[in-house]
């Protein structure tokens, strides 16, 4: 009569294992969403591709190395960088535009998103129409600098600069590129009388300075101001309408009678426009937190990058003030690269 009473006994433990399993189970499936079978809104579902169209080592390069880590954790999914450079980076941009698969982005410098479209007749791509801004990684304006006998008395040197006899020369590290629109905008602000002469990349412009082949340049703050510190080169403005952090002493453009000009350099995110909203909100969430992060922000800041607002729209706005500066003087100049 005891044998049925033991032979039940394993049966209720089997099932009370299995209700308790259930309910975990149960409880559990909000928290991960993504691993719940067949939830087709489940993104990303594989790693994406950052694509960078610039050389390895690079500014949008190391950008892009440093993000990509914590924009993997933060996904579930790995990111992983893949460099396309060519064109000033406009063959980048283009595969970013072109990416149909949902899971790529491009760290992108303000070049081909701006002054691109008005520098090409033929641009592969389109700015405003094919791209969705994601996240601002950071920015930085350029120094003018000029060889240092400018610095024993700024204001003569920049009145010298004016001169109608003078046969004074501004460097670049290419034509269309922003140290040479910059300069441009600065010619037309000040009354300057400068000659352009192209460099191929920004040693042999800062040669040039030192052996006074041309009379100012725009440059990074990261490759002039061990220069400028060391008296070998003289720093006469920082191309903002405000002083910068990044370049302290430094006084700004409208200090030394320049008006409003504002040039800076910068780098985002940006995914194609065919890339769901959803995903894109959720990728700029994640970068916003990212970048405002300490350990992400003070590794910025010592490259020589400065992160403000970050977010999808302070990116459009920055694109739309860029857009109507370079296209207006692009156009005004007749600057073209093909």
């Amino acid at each position: 009569m005891n044998k049925p009473q033991t032979s039940r006994q394993p049966l209720l433990r089997s099932s009370t294992r299995r209700a308790a399993l259930l309910w975990c189970a149960a409880a559990l499936s909000p928290v991960f969403p993504a691993h719940a079978a067949g939830n087709k809104d489940a993104w990303p579902t594989r790693p994406l591709r950052l694509i960078v169209g610039y050389a390895s080592g690079s500014s949008p390069d190391v950008q892009a190395r440093l993000l990509a880590e914590p924009l993997g954790r933060a996904l579930g999914q790995p990111v992983v960088v893949e460099n396309k450079g060519g064109a000033s980076g406009n063959i980048g941009a283009d595969a970013v535009a072109k990416a149909s698969d949902g899971h790529t982005l491009g760290v992108i410098g303000n070049g081909p998103l701006t002054s691109s479209k008005y520098l090409y007749a033929r641009l592969p791509y389109d700015p405003g129409r094919d791209f969705a801004p994601i996240a601002m990684i950071g920015s930085a304006p350029l120094v003018w600098v000029a060889p240092r006998a400018a610095a024993t008395d700024a204001a003569a040197y920049l009145q010298s600069l004016r001169s109608e006899n003078g046969q004074f020369n501004f460097g670049s590290v290419g034509k269309g590129s922003g140290t040479h629109l910059g300069a441009e905008l600065i010619k037309e602000s000040m009354g300057l009388r400068l000659a352009h002469v192209p460099y191929n990349g920004g040693p042999a412009v800062v040669n040039a300075l030192l052996g006074d082949q041309v009379q100012m340049a725009l440059l990074p703050a990261s490759t002039v101001m061990p220069l400028v510190q060391s008296g070998k080169l003289a720093a006469l403005a920082v191309t903002s309408s405000e002083r910068s952090p990044l370049v302290p002493g430094v006084p700004s453009m409208r200090e030394i009678g320049a008006g409003a000009v504002d040039i800076e350099v910068w780098n985002a995110v940006m995914a194609p426009a065919s890339m769901p909203a959803a995903h894109r909100a959720r990728l700029s969430q994640a970068l916003e937190r990212i970048l405002h992060s300490p350990e992400v922000r003070d590794k910025l800041l010592a490259q020589g990058w400065r992160v403000d607002d970050v977010g999808p729209a302070a990116l459009s706005a920055r694109m739309a003030q860029d857009n109507r500066t370079y296209g207006a003087l692009i156009a005004k100049k007749n600057i073209r690269l093909d």
